[in-house]
C-alpha cells in the first residue's frame, strides 16, 4: 500500500510544483509590465518641471488680440492669418510663423494682385492703387511664401496689402524682411505680426477709398540660444533710409501705439520680460 501511495502522489506533487512555478513567473511578468508606466510618468514629470523658457511653443503663437474696438474679420490662409478691416480696406494685422525650411523656399514669385475671396464687406481693388503714389505693400511678404505655391498666390490677396511709400517698400521695410529670413535660417521659427498704424482720419486712395497708413509696425519673437526674445519696429510711411536698429522699439511700446496685445499665448512671466525691453545686439543689429 505504501508503494502505491508513492506512485500516486509523486506525479501529483510534480504537477503542483509546476503550477506554482508558472504562477510565480506570470506574477513576475505582470510586475515588469506595470513598472514601465511608472518610468514614463517620471519622464513626463521631468519635462513638466523643465524651465518654461524652453517649452515648445503652442500653435499659432503669433496671433495677437485687439485691445481697441475696431472692425475685424479673421481669415486664415495657407501661409498667414489676417485680421481684415473692411472700414479701412486693409488689415488690422497680419501674422505668421516662418520656419527655417520655409525661409529657404525657392518657388517662383506670383505677381497677380486680387481681392480676397473670403472677405465679407468692402474690399480694395487692383485699380485703387494704380492712380496713386503708393505701392501695393505686402504685410506677409512674397519672399516668405516661396515654400508653397498656394501660400505664394494667397499673399497677393489685397487683404494682405497696404498703400506703402515706394522707397520704404523697396528699401528699409524690405531690409527687415530679409533680416527676418536670416533669423529664421539661423535660429529656427520666428513668429511675426505686422500691420498699419492709422490716424483717426486717414488719407484714402482709389474709388474704394482705401485708407493710407501713417506708419507700419512689425514685432518678432523667437528663441535665441534657448531663451525667448522679442523685438518691435515702427516705420513711418515715407521715404528715407536708416539702419534697422534705429527703427527698434520694445513690444510694449508698439502695443501702446497700435492697441494690440502681441503674443498673448506666451507664459505671462516670459511675455512680460520679452515685451518690456529689447536688445538690438542680441538680434545682431548694430
Amino acid at each position: 500500500m505504501t508503494n502505491g501511495k508513492n506512485k500516486f502522489f509523486a506525479p501529483l506533487l510534480c504537477i503542483v510544483l509546476g503550477v506554482g512555478i508558472l504562477v510565480t513567473l506570470l506574477r513576475h511578468k505582470d510586475n515588469t509590465a506595470e513598472a514601465t508606466p511608472e518610468i514614463q510618468d517620471t519622464a513626463t514629470e521631468a519635462v513638466a518641471d523643465a524651465p518654461q523658457e524652453h517649452y515648445d511653443a503652442p500653435n499659432l503663437l503669433e496671433i495677437p488680440k485687439l485691445t481697441q474696438s475696431r472692425q475685424e474679420q479673421i481669415i486664415e490662409h495657407t501661409g498667414y492669418t489676417v485680421s481684415y478691416n473692411s472700414d479701412w480696406r486693409i488689415p488690422n494685422w497680419v501674422a505668421y510663423e516662418l520656419t527655417r525650411s520655409e525661409a529657404s523656399g525657392n518657388g517662383e514669385r506670383a505677381d497677380y494682385f486680387e481681392p480676397d475671396p473670403e472677405v465679407r464687406g468692402a474690399s480694395a481693388s487692383y485699380k485703387d492703387y494704380s492712380s496713386s503714389k503708393y505701392d501695393r505693400g505686402h504685410m506677409a511678404p512674397a519672399g516668405d511664401m516661396k515654400w508653397n505655391r498656394t501660400a505664394m498666390e494667397e499673399c497677393f490677396y489685397l487683404s494682405n496689402i497696404c498703400p506703402q511709400d515706394h522707397n520704404l517698400n523697396s528699401g528699409d521695410w524690405n531690409d527687415l524682411e530679409m533680416q527676418i529670413r536670416y533669423w529664421a535660417k539661423k535660429y529656427g521659427n520666428v513668429y511675426i505680426t505686422c500691420g498699419p498704424i492709422m490716424s483717426d482720419n486717414p488719407e484714402t486712395i482709389g474709388r474704394n477709398e482705401v485708407a493710407v497708413p501713417d506708419a507700419f509696425y512689425k514685432v518678432c519673437l523667437c528663441q535665441i540660444n534657448g531663451s525667448w526674445q522679442g523685438i518691435g519696429f515702427i516705420f513711418e510711411n515715407k521715404a528715407g533710409h536708416q539702419r534697422l536698429k534705429n527703427y527698434c522699439k520694445s513690444i510694449d511700446e508698439v502695443e501702446k501705439i497700435t492697441g494690440i496685445d502681441f503674443f498673448p499665448k506666451l507664459e505671462d512671466k516670459i511675455e512680460n520680460r520679452i515685451e518690456a525691453s529689447f536688445s538690438a545686439s542680441t538680434w545682431g543689429l548694430k
